[in-house]
């Protein structure tokens, strides 16, 4: 694509979205990862154009430190009052020339509402501009119900005579099924002097892009179009409902793309994947799985079914079930869940394990390390091949802040117990069930913090006479005498 690497996109996304009915601005909701206008960038981006400006308006505090964070490279320019997307462009290229000159090469128009367009069909158009030596170039759909599209009017000969915006067209042309995708291929300097000649004249008393076509060709410009292979990536979002739509079709093409590159997926209906999500060819996906963000799974790794991870690194081999995970490293081998919870900062080493009902946070496992039962191990560091018993508990928060707990390698932790922070247990260790350990306890040391067990005889009689458990002491009591006559 260098030789036809565009020299501006601009991104169309000042438009309010009341149809939403939200407060967040129409392009910053997000679907698999992303949000609508961080979709269009990202395709726009993947063009390398000399320059890219999306036009903003509404919400545009949000929507430009939304972009910034997105990408710092993306310029913005403020359609203060929407008069139209001739207008916007305008505005788009005074902008551009402002910060470095007028664009003098192709420039692509674009919609900040159509997420599932890319770069492939982008660069199609750009393309197809350039070889035929076009004025502008119109990306086309043919769609079955072409409601509220602009409909592509063509000469004999199959170029293009005109785009009619729907509330203006007449019947003969509501029946043309061709419609403009609403994005446009243009020679920069033959747009911007047609820009100054598009009027109003119509029922919303708007500047329609599309008018720049009919002014070029009543000069003698050749104005040609482009039919996009799969209409669906081209269509808007105008509501929450057509969003949905969007994000089954994003998701849809995204766990297509991960079969297709040698991952299996189940049960594609069930598993919701980011753009950002990333696999390695033999990794498993088991059904009802949700992975977000910058999760990676590598080889022969399985997850689920019903996990959800974001944010997080699956090693080689691992198994993952029903588990949460945000922000956590699961090391090659390692077996979590089911029923786990990683919080951010959880690194697991290589063949550790995390069982049932089991919390991490901000924690480091060694090698071999085994967390299997009903435990929460918070703000720790675990050295390698050591097992902490059953419904343990790292106390790591004062009510003021947090503190660490360091337990060596080779360890052996009994159940029920709690480690009050900070503390140090030392290589190869023990401690005794139901300890409260308070102080450090030196390597190869037994930890035993309890009290001595006392039994209260005839408790249950004195304190809860006439109770069902009374009456089980009391026949226990008189089975236990009647045995020891009988002997």
């Amino acid at each position: 694509m260098s030789s036809n690497r565009p020299a501006a996109i601009i991104v169309l996304a000042a438009g309010e979205g009341t149809r939403m009915k939200s407060a967040t601005p129409k392009v910053l909701h997000e679907l698999c990862g992303r949000s609508m206008v961080g979709h269009v960038v990202t395709a726009a981006g993947e063009l390398a154009p000399e320059r890219l400006v999306v036009v903003v308006g509404h919400g545009r505090e949000q929507v430009t430190d939304h972009l910034a964070r997105l990408d710092a490279k993306v310029q913005t320019a403020v359609q203060h009052e929407r008069r139209g997307t001739a207008h916007a462009v305008r505005t788009a290229l005074h902008a551009l020339a402002a910060e470095g000159g007028a664009p003098t090469g192709t420039v692509l128009v674009t919609c900040g509402d159509t997420p599932l367009q890319t770069s492939a069909t982008l660069g199609a158009l750009a393309e197809r501009h350039t070889t035929e030596g076009n004025a502008v170039t119109v990306l086309t759909m043919e769609l079955p119900d072409a409601t509220g599209y602009g409909r592509v009017v063509r000469e004999p000969d199959g170029s293009v005579a005109e785009i009619v915006e729907h509330k203006d067209a007449s019947t003969d042309t509501l029946a043309i099924r061709e419609v403009s995708s609403g994005v446009f291929a243009f020679d920069g300097e033959l747009l911007a002097e047609a820009l100054t000649k598009v009027g109003t004249d119509n029922s919303q008393g708007e500047e329609y892009l599309p008018d720049v076509l009919r002014i070029l060709r009543a000069e003698g410009h050749r104005v040609g179009a482009e039919l996009a292979a799969d209409p669906r990536e081209l269509v808007g979002i105008n509501n929450r409902v057509q969003l949905a739509q969007a994000r089954r079709l994003l998701n849809d093409r995204l766990v297509e793309r991960a079969m297709l590159a040698g991952a299996t997926v189940v049960d594609p209906a069930s598993t919701w994947i980011d753009a950002t999500v990333t696999f390695e060819p033999d990794a498993l996906v088991q059904p009802g799985c949700q992975l977000l963000g910058a999760t990676h799974v590598a080889a022969f790794a399985e997850v689920g079914p019903g996990t959800q991870l974001k944010d997080c690194t699956v090693g080689e081999g691992a198994l993952v079930v029903h588990t949460v995970a945000d922000t956590a490293v699961i090391g090659t081998g390692a077996k979590v869940g089911p029923y786990s919870y990683l919080r951010p900062g959880t690194l697991l080493g290589t063949d550790s394990k995390v069982g049932g009902f089991v919390e991490v946070k901000n924690s480091t496992l060694g090698t071999g390390t085994k967390v299997p039962h009903l435990s929460y191990v918070g703000d720790a560091t675990i050295g390698e091949h050591t097992n902490i018993g059953a419904s343990s508990v790292v106390v790591n928060y004062d009510g003021e802040a947090k503190h660490r707990t360091t337990i060596g390698s080779h360890c052996r932790t009994g159940a029920d117990n709690t480690f009050v922070a900070p503390v140090t247990v030392g290589d190869g260790s023990y401690t005794a069930a139901g300890s409260v350990i308070t102080l450090d306890v030196p390597p190869g040391s037994l930890g035993v913090a309890r009290g001595k067990q006392r039994n209260v005889a005839g408790w249950v009689a004195r304190r809860r006479p006439g109770s069902a458990a009374a009456e089980a002491a009391e026949a226990a009591l008189a089975a236990a005498e009647r045995d020891q006559d009988n002997a």
